[in-house]
């Protein structure tokens, strides 16, 4: 996902800007270290289950004030640095959207990818 082309996207339906006076945006990145005990990681396998994510922003976009949710996760053996999960959640005000964002990705991390980790010990 290019995040200045999906965003410059959205600004051009007419619907735009009666309904958007927030868009907030996740770039999730491979870490070098892993979370569970700090040793390095040179790669990481990551599933998406693209389905069950499109699935997630149609529910976060019933959601009061959201306007547009829409993420992306990347696939494959992927190192430290390379992008991993983009998210956009665009809505009315910053208490829907926030809230909305922190969801989001939090439901998509637990239901929606798998990752594994290859650590150098």
């Amino acid at each position: 996902m290019d995040i200045t082309k999906a965003i410059a996207e959205l600004k051009t339906h007419p619907d735009f800007t009666k309904n958007v006076g927030m868009i907030l945006v996740h770039n999730g990145v491979v870490r070098a270290t892993s979370r569970a005990d700090g040793a390095q990681v040179t790669a990481v396998d990551v599933k998406p289950d693209h389905d069950k994510i499109a699935a997630l922003c149609r529910e976060f976009e019933q959601r009061p004030g959201i306007w547009r949710a829409m993420a992306e996760a990347k696939s494959g053996c992927l190192k430290p640095g390379d992008d991993l999960l983009f998210i956009i959640v665009a809505g009315d005000f910053r208490e829907n959207v926030k809230a909305t964002l922190s969801e989001l990705l939090d439901r998509i991390k637990a239901e929606a990818v798998s990752k594994k980790e290859s650590c150098l010990r």
